[in-house]
């Protein structure tokens, strides 16, 4: 059960409605986590402003490779159920991409560089080593890249830290199984 109360659905506020009904589009489904954020509309607007605007860094697959990597770092079950679904539903990803994302990991070496990259982010609070760089660029990633990953890396931290609170119960529906 979830700690945080989401409002009943005649008592969201009207900063709220439309925020929702957008999610709701974009995703076919109203995800648990964005109905809980509602009980404030000012928190709801920043974490979808903050969404909406990291889609303007860095291409999708590697956007959801890092979701995907941080969600387990942090063991945000939610965020894992959540993005898992997103990857796969939305984002092109195949259930073996998804699976290595989520350990770290990709078939492409230069998504399985930021995936190592932000785990090692989270893991050392952003107090990563010359190694750690050093690696994200060897991969081919510059400075102005590293600062994108990194951004979307906090994103990202910040609904894991809001799921793990508040115990988010999973109301994502599995992805549908697609053909090998």
């Amino acid at each position: 059960m979830s700690r945080l109360t989401a409002p009943e659905p005649e008592a969201i506020p009207d900063g709220a409605k439309g925020i929702l009904d957008a999610i709701q589009k974009h995703f076919g489904f109203a995800p648990g986590m964005f109905n809980t954020l509602a009980a404030n509309p000012a928190v709801l607007e920043i974490v979808a402003t903050l969404q909406r605007s990291i889609a303007k860094l860095l291409d999708a697959k590697t956007r959801h490779t890092i979701a995907l990597a941080i969600s387990r770092t942090n063991g945000c079950d939610y965020c894992q159920a959540l993005h898992t679904f997103v990857s796969s539903e939305l984002g092109g990803m195949s259930s073996d991409d998804i699976e290595l994302a989520l350990n770290g990991s990709s078939t492409d070496p230069r998504r399985a560089a930021v995936a190592r990259f932000v785990q090692r982010v989270a893991e050392t609070r952003g107090q990563v080593g010359d190694a750690d760089l050093a690696a994200i660029r060897g991969a081919g990633y510059t400075d102005s890249e590293i600062l994108a990953i990194v951004t979307v890396t906090v994103v990202f931290l910040l609904t894991n830290y809001l799921n793990n609170v508040n115990k988010t119960v999973v109301d994502v529906p599995a992805p549908s199984p697609k053909a090998a």
